[in-house]
């Protein structure tokens, strides 16, 4: 018997560290980490102890007995991965680092901006480092934390959002201080964070979307997925937006896991819907909607599509959808991967081809998976009513394998609603600059360099998506956290940062003299149980609250009550 990943996989790798036999990959030590779509098991390796069950915080690993027919291609996904593995190269053995002097301050304090993944994983590095007594203040400008776990993770995707247990233990720790509801660049300063800690982490994602750039994006009825996600996961900037849901089809731009997300959302129907966390908002709006049909368009072919081989694998289970795709766009694609059938990449070409070989069912909602396909133009007048793509066809590119060159050939689309999903990028925060193709902070290792002379920026530091664009899963965030807190421990210990003027109690003051619609964790954990009891009185998880006024009244209950 062996043990299986399956479908929630974050890529945390805490089980990695607690397999006695190393069968688990990659590992963060190993090259494909940073681009793995999850975590596999070795069959032949394992030998069924079950560590990785206890260790793994989405209960994504199960023994192979108790596959369901819903994740059972899960043992053929871990064992493919192991057939064509590439065995890494021995990692060199590390230099022997300096002798740094170790810093005589009984304490440091940290801030880190931005309560996501990035930021709370940040935060548990730093405090889980023995010897160090450690003070961290997190700064989320919203009302509720945990970022893209509440805001970004899709509805239906409970298992996945339940990684925010580990985030709570966190926040609960009684050296951790929660500014809920307080945005740095607006109620503080960067400076003013610098004089109250030794260091300042900023974990703000990439919360930007790219355009298409093509006529007519700007139409009424033409969105960004990120407005969409947003607006049906209660997003409190987004919660009072609208969508026009009454055409029979709409048409998402991107081939990457949000917008399955967005496909899976349109049509999976108010049933389905109920049994989520999904804002209610959009649970009455969908449960209006009229939209049967639901196209997905990548510009290259399904085995270069960058949504994983789960999130593609899930869309075959949604009950009263159709999933199809057209055998002429995926016929190239399965002809060139016949001689690799056991890549991860084959794999996305084989499971499209299974849906396209698939008879539909009349009458059922539809994803129709769209291939060598981009937009030029969305069509309309005074709101959209249809989009025009380019046939594309692959040539050889030696950075990237193949790369899309648009034909003379196209094809108009009708359409009531677009949606592109194709890529995200980072803001400037509080006067720290953005720069290049992702707009990211520019940083070595997670220290934040200065644009002009291009030396890091005394105790300034960055984690996540702002640090290294939109890559990897929820698990990712957690070795790029290590690498940075690794380089704050170091100029700690080195003295390089400058003990701060201000210490807990000044920033309390501080805090709630600029801003006293703050919430701290307290706040919070009530805010959090109101929700959840709502949940369990409408047979979900938790309904959410979206108004932030209303947040700020329940959260304040912990100040009065306590």
């Amino acid at each position: 018997m062996a043990h299986v990943v399956t479908q929630s996989c974050c890529n945390d790798a805490s089980c990695v560290s607690v397999c006695p036999v190393d069968c688990i990959h990659p590992t963060p030590n190993e090259p494909g980490y940073g681009r793995a779509e999850m975590l596999y098991i070795d069959p032949v390796g394992c030998i069924d102890c079950g560590a990785c069950i206890d260790a793994c915080p989405v209960d994504a690993i199960v023994p192979d007995y108790d596959l369901t027919p819903e994740t059972a291609r899960y043992e053929e996904i871990n064992a493919t991965y192991y057939a064509n593995r590439d065995q890494p190269v021995p990692a060199a053995e590390p230099a022997v680092a300096a002798t740094v002097q170790v810093s005589e301050r009984p304490q440091f304090r940290v801030a880190i901006v931005g309560s996501g993944p990035s930021g709370c994983y940040a935060a548990e590095t730093l405090l889980s480092r023995s010897g160090l007594a450690v003070e961290v203040s997190v700064f989320e400008k919203l009302a509720a934390p945990f970022g893209l776990i509440r805001f970004g993770v899709a509805p239906d995707h409970q298992g996945t959002k339940a990684i925010a247990s580990l985030f709570q233990k966190t926040a609960s720790r009684k050296n951790v201080d929660f500014y809920l509801n307080v945005e740095v660049g607006t109620h503080l300063t960067h400076d003013e964070l610098l004089a109250h800690h030794d260091a300042v982490i900023y974990a703000v994602g990439a919360p930007a979307d790219c355009a298409l750039g093509i006529p007519g994006e700007d139409l009424p009825g033409s969105h960004s997925a990120t407005e969409f996600v947003a607006w049906y996961n209660g997003h409190p900037d987004h919660a009072h937006r609208t969508f026009d849901l009454s055409g029979e089809r709409a048409v998402v731009i991107g081939n990457g896991n949000v917008a399955l997300d967005v496909a899976r959302v349109l049509v999976a129907g108010a049933s389905e819907l109920r049994k989520t966390d999904i804002a209610t908002h959009a649970l009455e709006a969908l449960s209006e909607s009229r939209i049967k049909e639901v196209f997905v368009v990548g510009r290259r072919g399904p085995a270069q599509a960058a949504y994983t081989n789960p999130e593609l694998l899930a869309l075959g289970f949604l009950p009263g959808v159709n999933v199809a795709a057209e055998s002429d766009e995926i016929a190239r694609e399965a002809t060139s991967f016949a001689g690799h059938s056991g890549s991860i990449e084959a794999m996305k070409a084989r499971i499209v081809a299974e849906f396209a070989a698939n008879p539909p069912t009349p009458g059922e909602r539809r994803i129709t998976l769209r291939y060598l396909l981009s937009p030029v133009e969305v069509r309309g007048n005074g709101r959209v009513e249809g989009i025009r793509l380019v046939r594309n066809e692959l040539i050889p590119d030696l950075e990237r394998g193949s790369r899309a060159v648009p034909t003379s050939v196209v094809e108009d689309i009708d359409c009531g609603l677009v949606l592109r999903s194709v890529g995200y990028r980072g803001v400037p925060v509080a006067g720290i600059p953005v720069s290049g193709a992702r707009s990211t902070m520019q940083n070595d290792g997670g220290r934040v360099l200065d644009p002009n002379s291009g030396s890091p920026m005394p105790g300034v530091y960055t984690v996540g998506w702002i640090k290294r664009g939109p890559s990897g899963v929820i698990g990712t965030n957690k070795a790029c956290a290590a690498e940075t807190v690794d380089k704050l421990v170091d100029d700690f210990h080195a003295g390089r940062l400058t003990a701060p003027a201000a210490g807990r109690q000044e920033l309390l003051r501080l805090v709630a003299d600029r801003r006293p619609e703050r919430i701290d964790y307290d706040g919070w954990k009530v805010i959090d149980a109101h929700e959840r009891r709502l949940g369990r009185e409408s047979g979900r998880p938790r309904v959410k609250l979206v108004d932030t006024a209303s947040i700020i009244e329940i959260g304040s209950r912990a100040v009065t009550s306590g």
